[in-house]
């Protein structure tokens, strides 16, 4: 059996991960890792895939740069050649960046096998590319694994057939457990390791890079304002996107988030470096999706800085609220954090680390 695992962005790596690692003690199943090059990352160099256990990527399409439509139909030519000479089973994809819809549709035309992993995802919010590309890839997918039951329960109610959806829990959450297992310092950098050691007892992280948070000056001064507040109680360390950068400067809101605000700004950080700073902090503010599972799974607060989310079970089970744009709840919630009035929530059903376990042998028994 052959199957070809689809990555087009880091955090798609550390699904498939788990996936690949199981793998492994399977003779019977030849894998082929491909990174569409949808995003270029400078810190997955080959110390990147040996951190997550996994072999560096056999194939590289280069796919990265353009618009939304360029970077879909890059992938969509250039992996129909790599189907078209390895001629695998299955296509296995991840997540809903533009080269999981891609490499699906490339699959579903060639007839093969499309196995879509964190299916059933929905936000509800179709300004979202991202809820695009999960609609429309599970639309054509044979075999879904989903994280959660509302995800199970989309799928139906899509007309999904129920022998096609298997719940097995969460990918990214067996990745969770397995760094944190071999997180120390030795594989730390040297500066976040200075960062940590001046912190106080409590501390926030940080991740904004939404468009819709950040693409609007009014939207983006009244967040960068409140969290300057937020900053003068407790520290937040804000590792800063480069479109987030880019949008603060462009709009001249820099003195928001200088080095007297306590907003400690670093340059974006690889998943050890970060997971290092966040797995002890106070809470985490995010507009992020896959932070909001995470942090369900360590039970540490999370302030979602979104009207949606495509993972209610962070919020329905979960430690993750969320606040939108409304910043005066942002500040109460903080302060419910500070003075140790917020849920910690419980770990959702069948996030124990053995999601890539149930998909390797549902794979193998569908052959």
């Amino acid at each position: 059996m052959k199957i070809i695992l689809v990555a087009g962005a880091r955090p798609n790596f550390m699904k498939i991960a788990p996936i690949l690692r199981e793998i492994s003690n399977y003779d019977e199943i030849k894998a082929l890792l491909v990174h569409t090059g949808q995003h270029y990352d400078h810190s997955m160099s080959d110390s990147f895939f040996n951190d997550l256990g996994i072999k560096t990527p056999d194939y590289h399409l280069g796919c990265g740069g353009g618009s939304h439509s360029e970077q879909t139909a890059k992938v969509l030519v250039e992996f129909e050649k790599l189907c078209i000479k390895e001629k695998p089973d299955f296509v296995l994809v991840v997540g809903d960046v533009n080269s999981t819809i891609a490499a699906g549709l490339v699959a579903k035309k060639l007839q093969i096998k499309l196995i879509h992993v964190e299916s059933g995802l929905r936000s509800g919010d179709r300004n979202m590319p991202e809820e695009i590309n999960r609609l429309a890839t599970d639309a054509i997918t044979d075999m879904f694994f989903t994280t959660e039951k509302n995800g199970s329960e989309n799928l139906l109610n899509e007309g999904q057939s129920k022998d096609k959806v298997n719940f097995v829990g969460h990918v990214m959450i067996d990745n969770l457990y397995y760094q944190l297992e071999k997180l120390s310092e030795s594989n730390i950098s040297e500066n976040i390791i200075k960062i940590k050691q001046f912190l106080p007892e409590k501390y926030f992280c940080m991740t904004l890079h939404r468009p819709s948070n950040v693409d609007n000056k009014e939207i983006l001064e009244e967040l960068l304002t409140a969290l300057n507040e937020i900053a003068k109680k407790t520290p937040i360390v804000f590792p800063c996107h480069p479109r987030t950068r880019k949008m603060i400067e462009q709009f001249g809101l820099g003195h928001l988030i200088n080095d007297k605000s306590g907003i400690i700004i670093t340059p974006p950080l690889g998943y050890n470096d970060f997971l290092y700073l966040w797995k002890d902090c106070s809470a985490i503010l995010t507009d992020s999706g896959g932070l909001q599972e995470e942090t369900t799974a360590l039970k540490i607060p999370c302030l979602t800085i979104r009207h949606n989310t495509e993972r209610p079970i962070t919020v329905e089970v979960g430690s993750n609220i969320l606040v939108g744009t409304d910043v005066e709840l942002l500040k109460k919630k903080v302060d419910n954090i500070l003075s140790g009035n917020f849920k910690t929530g419980h770990i959702p059903d069948l996030w124990d680390g053995k999601a890539s376990e149930r998909i390797v042998k549902t794979i193998i028994n569908d052959k």
